[in-house]
C-alpha cells in the first residue's frame, strides 16, 4: 500500500513512467526526504509501456551520446541498483543506410561516438548481411554498428526504479491525478490532485506526452505534442538466426529486433497526424508490408499475432526539454524524448537530482532547455535537431 499524502513533500513529480521513477529513486537515494511521484493511472501505463525497448548510445548529438552510454552502464549494473532483473539484451543497433547523406552524417555521428568512448563502427552491407541474416542488402551503401546497444524490458526498468525509490523512503501515489499547480511570485506552494493539496516548493514535470498541459497548469511553456507509433509482433520464426540485432533501415525507419520466438516490427508513419489516439489503425501497415517487401522480404510469410499503439512525446527539433525554468523557480523538467526517452531514463535520473540540488550534472544538459525555441523563434538559431532518430 502507498503510504497516506501527508500534505507537504520537498519535490513532486508528475508522471510515473521510466523518467518519473528514476527521477524519484536518484533524489531519494540521494537523501532528499521527501519526494512524492503521482502517476494518474498505474506506473509506466503511460508511453513507457508501449515502448520497444531499444537502449542505445549511436545518436548524432553530443549531449544525447553521454545520455545514452550512461543509462547504458545502468542498465548493465541494473539487477545491482536499484535491483532488479530487465532483460538486458545487448545484442547491438544496426543502422541500415541507403543514401550518401545519411552515410556522410553517420560517419561524422560515428567519429563523435568514438571520440566519447562509444564502441560503434561503420560497416559493409556484406557485414550488415552477416549481423543481420534476415535483411536483403539490394541499394544498400554501408551500415553502422555498435555491439553495446540492444534492447530491455520497459515494465521492469519501472519496478525497479519505483521499488527502489519506495525502499529510499519517497512515496508513490498511483490513480492520483494532478489537478493544478499554485504558483506565487514565480514560487511554487503547492500541487492540487484529486487525492488532496501538497504544499511544495519545487516540481518535476516527466508526464511525457502530457507535459505540455502540466506545464500550463504552472505557467511554463513546454512544447510537447503526442504522435502515434504502432508496432506489431509476428508468430514463432524457429529458423530464424539468433541473436538479432535492432536492424533499423534507416531511409524508411522500418526495424525490428528480437522478441520472444519471433520479432518485434515497427515504423514511423509520415501521415499521422498530432494527438492522443491509442486506437489501433491498418492505415500504415501497407507502408510496412513495402519497406518489409523491400529490406526483409522473407518476412512477409510470418504471421502476425498482435500489436499496440503508444504515444511518441514530440518536440520541434526531435530533442528532448530538460532543465529548469527561468521564471518559474523550481518548477523542473524532463520531457520531450521523441521516441528515446526510455532509453536515456537512468542517466536522466542523474541529471535531474543534481539539477534539484544544485550540482553539476555529468553532462552539460543547457542546451536543451525549453527556451531554446523562443529564442530560435527569435533569432532564427538555437534549436538543436538529433539526426539519428527512428
Amino acid at each position: 500500500m502507498d503510504t497516506p499524502l501527508d500534505g507537504r513533500a520537498d519535490v513532486v513529480i508528475v508522471g510515473g513512467g521510466v523518467m518519473g521513477t528514476s527521477i524519484a529513486f536518484h533524489l531519494a537515494e540521494a537523501g532528499v526526504r521527501r519526494v512524492v511521484l503521482a502517476e494518474r493511472g498505474e506506473l509506466g501505463s503511460g508511453s513507457t509501456c508501449k515502448a520497444a525497448g531499444g537502449v542505445r548510445a549511436q545518436f548524432s548529438d553530443e549531449v544525447n551520446i553521454r545520455l545514452g552510454a550512461r543509462s547504458l552502464e545502468a542498465f548493465a549494473r541494473f539487477g545491482e541498483r536499484p535491483g532488479q532483473e530487465i532483460d538486458l539484451h545487448r545484442v547491438g543497433y544496426l543502422f541500415l543506410l541507403s543514401r550518401p547523406e545519411d552515410v556522410a552524417a553517420f560517419e561524422r555521428s560515428v567519429a563523435l561516438q568514438n571520440e566519447l568512448g562509444v564502441p560503434s563502427r561503420m560497416i559493409s552491407a556484406a557485414e550488415a548481411r552477416r549481423l543481420s541474416p534476415t535483411i536483403e542488402t539490394d541499394g544498400l551503401l554501408a551500415a553502422a554498428f555498435s555491439p553495446d546497444d540492444g534492447h530491455c524490458t520497459p515494465e521492469s526498468v519501472v519496478l525497479g526504479y519505483a521499488t527502489g525509490a519506495r525502499r529510499h523512503g519517497a512515496t508513490i501515489r498511483t490513480h492520483c491525478e494532478v489537478l493544478g499547480i499554485e504558483t506565487d511570485g514565480g514560487e511554487i506552494r503547492a500541487v492540487e490532485t484529486d487525492q488532496g493539496r501538497i504544499e511544495t516548493s519545487a516540481v518535476v514535470c516527466a508526464a511525457g506526452a502530457w507535459s505540455a498541459a502540466v506545464g500550463r497548469m504552472a505557467g511554463v511553456d513546454l512544447p510537447v505534442e503526442p504522435l502515434r507509433r504502432q508496432i506489431v509482433f509476428t508468430e514463432p520464426i524457429p529458423d530464424l538466426p539468433r541473436p538479432v540485432p535492432m536492424t533499423i533501415d534507416f531511409t524508411t525507419s522500418f526495424y525490428f529486433h528480437g522478441e520472444g520466438e519471433g520479432l518485434m516490427l515497427g515504423m514511423s508513419d509520415p501521415e499521422e497526424r498530432p494527438g492522443f489516439r491509442l486506437d489501433r489503425s491498418d492505415a500504415w501497415l501497407p507502408r510496412l508490408t513495402e519497406a518489409i517487401g523491400s529490406r526483409a522480404p522473407r518476412l512477409l510469410d510470418v504471421g502476425l499475432t498482435g500489436g499496440w499503439a503508444g504515444l511518441y512525446e514530440v518536440t520541434p527539433d526531435h530533442n528532448a526539454l530538460i532543465g529548469e525554468d527561468a521564471a518559474v523557480s523550481r518548477f523542473l523538467y524532463a520531457t520531450g524524448f521523441s521516441g528515446h526517452g526510455f532509453l536515456q531514463g537512468p542517466a536522466v535520473g542523474e541529471v535531474v537530482r543534481d539539477l534539484y540540488l544544485g550540482r553539476e550534472p555529468f553532462a552539460d544538459v543547457s542546451p536543451f532547455g525549453a527556451a531554446r525555441f523562443a529564442a530560435a523563434a527569435r533569432d532564427g538559431d538555437g534549436l538543436r535537431p538529433e539526426l539519428n532518430r527512428v
